[in-house]
């Protein structure tokens, strides 16, 4: 982690009136800087400008849930589309017992009831057929045996985050208070996106249970498990593919 792009105060545009710069560790694949006057630069590594700008448009659509809240509009810097924010209040959670997650699934219905049939032009970064073309690039025999076993009923429902781990939620004392990063948000299966919440808050069917109770969903555990291990694999090939720890994920569905 850590940023990329390094800047400093000469790099960004006058009008923003910035006097302080601090680069952040806490984006992953993006660059992350804290402004003075509780505002966050990111800058966007690899993501297009277009997809800059259906985050953008995602946020405004969502402004009256718990979500980053934009200033301004798209910029370019160092080459790259960046977006300025103001600094959401709050820290992240290690882990997460049953009131955090039943609040992370109340935002998460939230959210998808403002989005759903909703159109994003982003990619569908997390279809079967695209999830396919990862292990194939990948050359692991042991992803392509799991790929074969796992085949939830994947739909379209609308636009789903893809990526709300446990590091994207901010709680500030007990509550809710933002949820980040929604660069990986595109079309997608609305229980493929809760399955993604369970594989890193919940570690136990307790948890499970809460999740799927504070959603709405109507799946039992067992209806709802087919979905969390294809989360479990779309994540553990994309870690591998980027050299990240993909072997306690890999453990869980072997």
């Amino acid at each position: 982690m850590g940023v990329k792009t390094v800047l400093t105060l000469n790099d960004l545009p006058a009008s923003l009136g910035v006097n302080t710069i601090t680069p952040s560790n806490e984006g992953v694949m993006d660059s992350v800087y804290f402004l003075d006057g509780d505002r966050v630069l990111k800058i966007f590594e690899t993501a297009s400008e277009e997809v800059a700008y259906e985050e953008l448009k995602l946020l405004k659509q969502c402004e009256t849930l718990p979500v980053s809240q934009p200033i301004g509009e798209v910029m370019t810097i160092g080459g790259k589309p960046a977006i300025l924010y103001r600094r959401c209040p709050g820290r992240s959670l290690k882990t997460a017992h049953t009131d955090p997650i039943r609040q992370i699934g109340t935002f998460l219905r939230n959210f998808h009831t403002q989005t759903q049939t909703q159109h994003s032009s982003n990619e569908r970064l997390f279809e079967r057929s695209r999830l396919a073309w990862m292990i194939e690039e990948s050359d692991m025999p042991i992803f392509k045996t799991l790929f074969d076993r796992i085949d939830p009923p994947l739909r379209n429902d609308g636009i789903i985050h893809g990526d709300l781990f446990l590091d994207n939620a901010l709680f500030e004392g007990e509550s809710l208070s933002c949820v980040v990063d929604f660069t990986q948000a595109c079309n997608g299966d609305f229980v493929f996106d809760l399955a993604v919440v369970a594989l890193s808050w919940c570690d136990s069917e307790e948890k499970t249970v809460a999740l799927l109770e504070s959603y709405g969903a109507t799946l039992t555990p067992e209806e709802f498990r087919p979905y969390c291990e294809y989360a479990t694999l779309f994540y553990c090939v994309n870690r591998y593919r980027n050299g990240g720890n993909y072997h306690e994920l890999l453990e869980k569905l072997i």
